[in-house]
């Protein structure tokens, strides 16, 4: 565990991702679903990454499209799925559809006295997609590092 974000594997394919933000749940929950919040925490700015288009139809049944750039690459990355569960301030479940038969993330709110624990869940297709994400475990730390530091500036 490194600062408040514990990043925990349980199993094969499975990833746990755990914070509790100082904001209540409508404020977290606003920062994963609107896209002019969300683009100011979700890349770790040591990635080098840029966001570069971000296109969230946060609803059941809605989709998402992210896209970036990085010097290392000639041409965009471009992420995308579906939602196939969202309650509001509560649960968002979607898919990550760019590999074809992705990674399938929940994502849970649980506010108690004016403070948000995020869960964040992802199963992958195989055991070697899940190990692929754990090389990258610094970037979840930065990533809700960022988040936290945003929400500061909306409460």
């Amino acid at each position: 565990m490194k600062g408040d974000t514990k990043v925990e594997r349980k199993g094969d394919r499975e990833l746990v991702v755990t914070r509790t933000f100082d904001a209540p749940a409508h404020i977290v929950f606003e920062a994963w679903t609107k896209p002019e919040l969300f683009r100011r925490w979700w890349v770790p700015k040591s990635a080098g990454m840029t966001l570069l288009s971000c296109e969230l139809d946060v609803r059941t049944g809605g989709g998402y499209r992210l896209e970036f750039s990085h010097p290392q690459f000639p041409n965009p990355m471009v992420f995308f799925g579906k939602y196939s569960e969202v309650i509001p301030d509560a649960r968002m479940v979607w898919t990550n559809e760019e590999e074809g038969g992705g990674n399938v993330t929940t994502l849970t709110f649980e506010e108690k006295g004016g403070k948000t624990r995020v869960v964040l869940h992802e199963l992958y297709p195989s055991k070697e997609a899940c190990d692929a994400t754990l090389e990258m475990d610094e970037a979840w730390h930065e990533q809700f590092a960022q988040l936290d530091k945003l929400l500061s500036t909306l409460t």
